[in-house]
This record gives structure tokens, sequence and C-alpha cells, in this order.
């Protein structure tokens, strides 16, 4: 299941494989209360980041979600990460399927 803050990210996620797809706030909300792993960028528990599209219930229902969280440092949108070299988007990824492959 995919779930996008915006249609761009939600089409991205539908044509890399996923099954299924939402997009918006209340998708959000609804699939963090289900989840078993959400897998995002930092930003996507920080209100207001990613240019604002994170609102603060997005935020919330992400942070206290029940789901393990897997976040990458994405090192934009005024949110900086510390001890987080840049790396490219390719080896955050690969890092990401490491870490889900360990809790799978």
């Amino acid at each position: 299941m995919a779930v996008g803050t915006n249609a761009t990210a939600t089409a991205t996620m539908l044509k890399a494989g996923a099954d299924q797809a939402a997009t918006g706030e209340n998708p959000v909300i609804v699939a963090s209360r289900k989840a078993d792993v959400i897998i995002g960028p930092i930003g996507i528990v920080i209100a207001d980041a990613l240019f604002g599209e994170i609102t603060p219930q997005m935020a919330i229902a992400v942070g206290q979600a029940d789901a393990v969280r897997i976040l990458l440092p994405m090192n934009r949108c005024d949110n900086l990460v510390a001890g987080v070299s840049d790396l490219s988007t390719t080896t955050i990824l690969e890092d990401v399927i490491l870490k889900l492959k360990k809790y799978c």
C-alpha cells in the first residue's frame, strides 16, 4: 500500500510496483493506524515539512503510529540531519531495503 502526500508521489509509487495507493491527508492518517512499517523521508514526522505538504495531523499520525518507521535522512526543505553525509537517493534506498528485510 502506498500513500503519497501529492499525486506525483503516489503515481511514482504505483509505477514502482505498489498494488494500491491513495493521496492526501486523510489516507496518511488512516494508513498510519493500520501500517506495520512506514517508510519515508524524515520530514513525514515534522509538521509543515516538505514544502508544507505535511500537515500537523499527518506528522502526529505517523509519529504516533504503532508501525516501525524507517525514515530517510533527506537533507532538504530546511530540515538538515546532523551527522549524515549527503548520500545519493540510491544509496539511501538500498539501506532502506536492508532495514526492511531485517525487520521482516
